[in-house]
């Protein structure tokens, strides 16, 4: 009784790692990634891109107001004000279109951030919004009540996509069609942009508006612990009351001992993933991996699966 005691005690303490990775289709090169996955067991798509953190939290409203949640972590005034994350977007022409070719990565200092915040205020003031530059590169906008908060996709659905598939439709849709064509008239005007030209840095000349909501009343969440360097998931963790430690913090050399959500970021290098997550199974410091690609593939690795030779790819 007492050895089966200490086997269910064993049992209770077995961890989960759920991991946040780079797309799928950038660890095709990895061969021995690729057998890996084969014998694991594949679990229902989830979310994609910058939505995939959410699969990990949960709250009564939706869909994931990202905004608010940002807002409130980084200024503690997201009150009850629907929100939108306004990022800052390069856009570039093409024969059928424009497409994004960069969202929220693009370096700005705080004076820059605040002089075009400047010339495109006017813009959002006219139609009641408060336009704010939490961060330099992460900017956000107030909506006044009761104006319906649009559902537009993450930048990581739009980036290297043609941008008229992700605009609002219809007329709902015109009022941020319009706002949007008059932003990147001003942005595309402005000095600044001619001096990042003159330093081979690519235009500020759009912004693209997502993530819209308010606070949620409660945040809850699967795992007990975060490393992540994502502002989202720190936000997310924080509503929900999960230790959060940045991504230096964690520590392949020890045993996890509570549910974990390790997130490796979209832009993380495949072959530095693929080593960490073999480390982590193979020593034994986890029993299980739940892998969660950024385009919504999903897997879960154990360590007795590598001897799954009936599953092994040729």
């Amino acid at each position: 009784m007492a050895a089966t005691e200490r086997n269910a005690g064993k049992l209770r303490r077995m961890s989960t790692v759920s991991v946040l990775l780079p797309a799928l289709a950038r660890f095709q090169s990895l061969h021995d990634f690729q057998r890996r996955l084969l014998r694991a067991d594949v679990l229902e798509r989830g979310a994609t891109h910058e939505l995939a953190t959410s699969h990990y939290f949960h709250w009564a409203e939706s869909p994931l107001p990202a905004a608010a949640l940002m807002r409130e972590h980084l200024a503690h005034d997201a009150g009850d004000h629907a929100w939108l994350c306004a990022e800052l977007a390069h856009i570039k022409p093409d024969m059928t279109g424009a497409r994004m070719l960069a969202c929220g990565s693009l370096d700005v200092s705080r004076d820059d951030a605040d002089a075009l915040a400047a010339a495109l205020q006017p813009l959002f003031d006219d139609r009641g919004m408060a336009l704010q530059t939490t961060l330099p590169a992460r900017w956000h906008v107030r909506l006044p009540d009761p104006l319906q908060v649009p559902a537009l996709d993450p930048p990581g659905d739009v980036l290297g996509d043609d941008l008229i598939r992700h605009l609002p439709e219809g007329d709902a849709g015109k009022p941020w069609r319009q706002l949007l064509n008059e932003v990147q008239i001003v942005l595309h005007q402005h000095p600044i942009n001619q001096a990042r030209a003159g330093q081979g840095k690519p235009a500020i000349n759009s912004l693209w508006l997502w993530g819209g909501g308010r606070l949620p009343a409660q945040v809850q969440s699967d795992v007990q612990v975060v490393h992540g360097d994502d502002l989202l998931l720190a936000s997310l963790a924080s509503a929900a009351g999960v230790t959060h430690y940045p991504l230096t913090d964690f520590r392949v050399d020890a045993k996890v001992e509570a549910d974990t959500l390790l997130d490796l970021g979209r832009s993380g290098e495949p072959a530095a993933c693929r080593d960490l997550l073999f480390e982590l199974l193979d020593d034994k410091r986890t029993d299980t991996l739940a892998l969660h690609f950024a385009d919504g593939e999903r897997y879960r690795l154990r360590r007795g699966q590598r001897w799954r030779l009936w599953r092994r790819g040729s």
